[in-house]
């Protein structure tokens, strides 16, 4: 497989599954669901990959990427069609893991191949082009979704964006390549325990930060679609605020190449840290289109060149033969964040409205900024 070939099946894998996730939250919020039970739903997305995280990403260092991409994409086609052909409320509590579970494991597959093809001053580059995949589709995946459920509705809108994970399943179903494996040896294969990784210095404070950016990135997902529809914005409105926010990752992740050459990566996060908490303690006070969009096009500024900087730095710690397994115990403590936090915010939002939801992902952001401004020395 080629860095080329990854790059096209991660577009069109997230995009289905970045379409699949607005529609199921507007899906729930059509059935006439409480924000509770969206967050409920949202959080359905991450549960069953947090469970089995650190065991699939030692089955993809085990076995390569081909399978586990195959099967994760497979799922993600078999909630969508789900949906599509029964659209009810209870559906969503099904398809929302198997949706899930999918998508993490291609993503665990594609973060290692981009990891192991090359050579490892290919490193950055091969995540920045892993990186502009996820932001181009995370720009299409929630527009088209907005626009085809005005048009078509919510249904039929989830077979439409199912498309990108049918054309993928019959291309890797297809595909004889294979990436090399890198195993452990049979001694470092007895002493494969979680606490280790976290004991190598700097891996603390890289999951700190990634597990905060990762949390507020997902939870915008969950939260502009019930602010978008409180204030009374239709379904196209809210995908392109969110568009708006992958136009700007796409944008940033364009430049990362010459930020990450020119500045500091633990400068780059933290600043990019304390722009997002800035932005999202904001967002609430206004109910404007063109600011909403402008906002989130700010936050996608922030956000958007973390993800491949805290990979590389990740991929510069691991042991030799576990790195899906570092990439899968950092999904595992993002997924964990990803999963409680819909929750108490969907509790929240039902009793005290958005508002403190917006100002609590403001000041974790911001509070992870200044312990990671603090902390970089000594973890490093």
């Amino acid at each position: 497989m080629s860095i080329r070939l990854i790059v096209f099946l991660t577009v069109l894998t997230h995009l289905s599954f970045a379409g699949c996730r607005v529609i199921i939250a507007l899906t729930a919020i059509h059935f006439e669901a409480t924000p509770f039970t969206v967050g409920v739903v949202m959080s359905l997305l991450t549960v069953v990959a947090m469970l089995f995280a650190v065991r699939w990403g030692r089955w993809v260092d085990r076995v390569g990427v081909r399978g586990p991409m195959l099967a994760g994409v497979a799922a993600i086609l078999a909630a969508m069609v789900l949906v599509w052909a029964v659209p009810r409320l209870e559906t969503l509590f099904v398809a929302s893991p198997l949706a899930g579970t999918g998508f993490f494991l291609f993503h665990i597959a594609a973060g290692q191949a981009a990891a192991v093809i090359g050579r490892p001053q290919d490193r950055v580059k091969n995540f920045s082009l892993l990186a502009l995949a996820f932001s181009t589709s995370g720009f299409l995946g929630p527009t088209l979704a907005g626009i085809a459920i005005d048009g078509i509705g919510h249904a039929n809108a989830m077979l439409a964006l199912s498309f990108g994970a049918l054309v993928n399943v019959v291309v890797l179903a297809a595909s004889k390549g294979e990436i090399p494996r890198h195993e452990p040896s049979a001694a470092q294969q007895g002493k494969r325990r979680v606490a280790d990784l976290l004991r190598i210095p700097g891996f603390r404070l890289v999951f700190l930060v990634s597990g905060s950016l990762s949390m507020t990135w997902d939870l915008f997902a969950f939260v502009i679609p019930i602010h978008g529809s409180q204030i009374g914005l239709s379904a196209t409105t809210i995908g392109v605020i969110l568009g708006a926010f992958g136009a700007a990752v796409f944008v940033v992740r364009l430049m990362l190449p010459l930020i990450a050459h020119r500045l500091d990566e633990w400068r780059v996060l933290i600043a990019a840290m304390v722009l997002s908490g800035a932005t999202l303690l904001v967002f609430p006070m206004v109910s404007g289109v063109p600011l909403l969009m402008a906002l989130s096009f700010l936050l996608g500024i922030g956000l958007g060149g973390t993800q491949p900087l805290i990979m590389a730095l990740l991929y510069e710690k691991a042991p030799a033969g576990r790195g899906a397994e570092v990439l899968s115990v950092r999904t595992w403590l993002i997924n964990f964040t990803q999963t409680s936090v819909p929750l108490a915010s969907g509790a929240l939002g039902a009793a005290l409205g958005m508002l403190p939801v917006f100002w609590g992902m403001g000041a974790v952001l911001l509070v992870a900024g200044v312990v990671a401004a603090r902390g970089r020395n000594g973890e490093r």
